[in-house]
């Protein structure tokens, strides 16, 4: 040790454990970052949010599924579709030019793509009519499911391998597992 830091030989040295262990006593305490008060109140106001609209959901759901007709002339059809397309190419050229640039971004962006690809697909199948649901099946088995698929996993895999190489956790820990903050 050189004046009480650790040279690069002795980092090295060091075994996953310990340097995550001294990534943990280094780092910077959360309270200096945001206020635990805020922080406190804003979670709870999520899981309430979240918690009580999922309970919302069940009878609305059931509701819907009784009363709402099998048929039904959309307005603003056009705009729908344009719109929900724009979003979705938005998001593509983001994950893109995220991609490029290498930016952390680019995990909630490909993340977002391959959900909003995955809705598109399902609302391709399901406005479909009857001459053009082939095509629908189509494009959503060989292109919008399994582009979807691979983008949600490169954003899981992206964030794995970051938390990895920061030490901050074990080669095989499954991000289920790993707290919001230690």
């Amino acid at each position: 040790m050189t004046h009480g830091i650790l040279s690069d030989a002795q980092i090295a040295a060091l075994t996953p454990e310990q340097r995550r262990d001294l990534i943990s006593r280094l780092e910077q305490p959360l309270s200096d970052v945001i206020d635990p008060a805020f922080l406190s109140r804003v979670r709870r106001i999520r899981l309430s949010l979240m918690t009580g609209g999922s309970i919302a959901m069940i009878p609305w759901l059931g509701y819907l599924s009784m009363t709402l007709p099998q048929n039904y002339v959309a307005h603003n059809w056009t705009l729908t579709w344009i719109g929900f397309d724009v979003l979705l190419v938005g998001f593509m050229m983001a994950t893109a030019l995220l991609g490029y640039l290498r930016r952390q971004l680019l995990v909630p962006a490909a993340f977002t793509t391959g959900v909003l690809l995955i809705c598109d697909a399902w609302f391709d199948l399901m406005t479909a009519g009857p001459k053009d649901v082939w095509l629908s099946v189509t494009t959503a088995l060989l292109i919008e499911v399994p582009v979807a698929v691979f983008m949600i996993f490169s954003a899981q895999r992206l964030l794995r391998l970051t938390l990895m190489r920061l030490w901050l956790i074990n080669p095989g820990m499954r991000l289920w597992h790993l707290p919001l903050f230690p």
